[in-house]
C-alpha cells in the first residue's frame, strides 16, 4: 500500500530516534521512498551517515543550504513528499507547529507543506501530561494533523507511563492508513464512547463506572483502518483518541443531538457508513435538576423523581431514513449475558451486539481488559479474554470486513 509513496521523514531529538532507523527499514521495504530530515539536536542521538545509509538518499540538515535555497529548496522538499512523517516529535516540535514558528529547516518544512503530516510524539510522561503539551496535540489535531501513540511503556529515565514512541509498525500502519490505504479509507465512522453524568445538583450527578477506555481504543483502530472518525464521548477518564473528530458531551440528551447532527448529511461529506454506539449511556435523569445544592433536612432525604433518558441506539437503529448500514450496539450484562444481549439486539433493531459480563467479579468495567461476545444473525461468538485494544482491533477489522461486503452487515459477517 505505499509502494511508490514518498514519505519525508522528520527526525527530532529525543532517545526514541534510534526507532527512526527501523522505520526507514521498515517504510522502504514496503516500496515507499524516505527523504530523511535531521534537527540538529537529533543529531547527537543518531548519524546522519546511519540514517543516509539506511535511506539511501542525502539527509537534509540545514535550512541555509544556499544552493538549495537558490531554488526555495524548502518549499520543493516539503511539497514533493506524499506525507510528512515527524518520528519521534518531541514536546518542543509540537509547540512550535501550534505556534506555527519556522525557525529551522523542519519546522519551515511543516510550515510550508501542504500534504497531510503524521506525528509519533515521543517524551517524557511529564512532558506528555503537561497541560501545555496536552493542549497543543489538542490543537494540532483539530488543524488535522494526524497522531500515533504515544504508548505507555518505561521509560529510559525510568519513569513508566504514556510517552514512548509508537513501535515503527504501527507508524507504518498510521501512514497506511493515512495514504488511503486502509480498508476503510472512504469511509465515515460514528462511535460513541464512555458515561453519560446526569445532573442531580451542581454538585452531584449519577453516572457509571464507565472508563471509555474501549470507545478509545476502537477509534484509534477504526481511524488506523482509513477511517474518517466522529468520536462523540461524555466525561470519560481515557485520554481522547489523537485523529479523529472529537465531540465532548455530558449527559444522554446532549450525546443524542451530538449523534443526531454527525448523521446529519452535509454536502461535502459523504454519509456515515457505520454507527457504534459503545457509550453507557444512562438510563435516567432526574426530572427536575436543583440549581442549589440539596442539603440533609430534618424531614431526612429528599425526594428525587426520575425520568426515562431517551434510548440513544434504538432511537437511531430503528430510523427509517438516514440510518447507517451497520449499527453496533454494546451490552454490558452482569447474568445470563447471551439471552439478554440477543434480546437487546432484536428489541433495539441494531445489526450488531458486543456484549460482555462486567459483574464486579470480572474487573472489567473500568479495567483494561474485555471479554466479548458477538452477537449477530447467526451464532453467538465469544471471544477470549484479551486487552481492550485487541479487542478494538479485531472489531474494526470486522467491522471492516462487513462494510466491504454490504449484503452482509446484517449477518455474521
Amino acid at each position: 500500500m505505499l509502494a511508490g509513496k514518498r514519505i519525508l521523514l522528520i527526525i527530532s531529538a529525543g532517545i526514541a530516534a534510534y526507532k527512526s532507523l527501523d522505520l526507514i527499514r521498515r517504510l522502504k521495504e514496503r516500496g515507499a521512498s524516505v527523504t530523511p530530515v535531521l534537527t540538529r539536536a537529533a543529531e547527537e542521538f543518531v548519524t546522519p551517515l546511519s540514517v543516509s545509509a539506511l535511506a539511501g538518499v542525502e539527509v537534509h540538515r540545514d535550512l541555509w543550504d544556499l544552493t538549495k535555497e537558490a531554488e526555495m529548496g524548502h518549499i520543493q522538499l516539503s511539497r514533493a513528499a506524499d506525507l510528512v512523517v515527524v518520528a519521534p516529535c518531541t514536546a518542543d516540535l509540537m509547540a512550535k507547529m501550534v505556534g506555527g514558528h519556522a525557525d529551522d529547516l523542519a519546522s519551515t518544512l511543516l510550515m510550508a507543506t501542504d500534504k497531510r503530516v503524521l506525528i509519533a510524539p515521543a517524551m517524557n510522561v511529564r512532558m506528555w501530561e503537561h497541560a501545555a503539551t496536552r493542549r497543543n496535540a489538542a490543537a494540532l489535531a483539530a488543524d488535522g494533523v494526524l497522531s500515533v501513540g504515544p504508548n505507555d511503556g518505561d521509560m529510559a529515565c525510568g519513569e513508566f507511563g504514556p510517552g514512548r514512541m509508537a513501535e515503527p509498525l504501527e507508524i507504518v500502519a498510521a501512514a497506511e492508513a493515512a495514504l488511503g490505504g486502509g480498508p476503510l479509507a472512504g469511509k465515515r465512522v460514528l462511535l460513541t464512547s464512555g458515561p453519560t453524568h446526569e445532573p442531580i445538583d451542581p454538585v452531584r450527578y449519577i453516572a457509571n463506572r464507565s472508563s471509555g477506555a474501549q470507545g478509545t481504543a476502537l477509534a484509534a483502530e477504526l481511524r488506523d483502518l482509513g477511517a474518517d472518525v466522529t468520536f462523540v464521548t461524555g466525561p470519560a477518564d481515557a485520554a481522547r483518541p489523537e485523529g479523529v473528530r472529537v465531540v465532548e458531551v455530558e449527559t444522554a440528551r446532549q450525546m443524542l443531538d451530538a449523534v443526531e447532527t454527525a448523521l446529519r448529511p452535509t454536502p461535502d461529506a459523504p454519509p456515515i457508513s457505520a454507527a457504534v454506539f459503545a457509550a453507557a449511556v444512562a438510563d435516567w435523569r432526574v426530572a427536575s435538576t436543583s440549581d442549589r445544592k440539596l442539603k440533609k433536612t430534618r424531614d431526612g432525604m429528599p425526594a428525587l423523581e426520575f425520568a426515562e433518558n431517551p434510548d440513544i441506539l434504538k432511537t437511531f437503529a430503528q430510523r427509517a431514513e438516514g440510518r447507517p448500514p451497520l449499527v453496533v450496539g454494546f451490552a454490558a450484562e452482569t447474568d445470563d449475558v447471551i439471552a439478554h444481549a440477543a434480546a437487546k439486539r432484536l428489541r433495539k433493531g441494531c445489526d450488531w451486539l458486543v456484549a460482555n459480563d462486567v459483574s464486579p467479579a470480572t474487573g472489567i468495567m473500568g479495567g483494561a481488559e474485555n471479554a466479548v461476545i458477538l452477537i449477530t444473525g447467526g451464532e453467538p461468538e465469544p471471544w477470549p479474554r484479551l486487552s481492550k485494544t485487541e479487542t478494538a482491533r479485531r472489531l474494526a477489522a470486522r467491522i471492516a470486513e462487513a462494510l466491504a461486503s454490504p449484503r452482509r452487515t446484517g449477518d455474521a459477517a
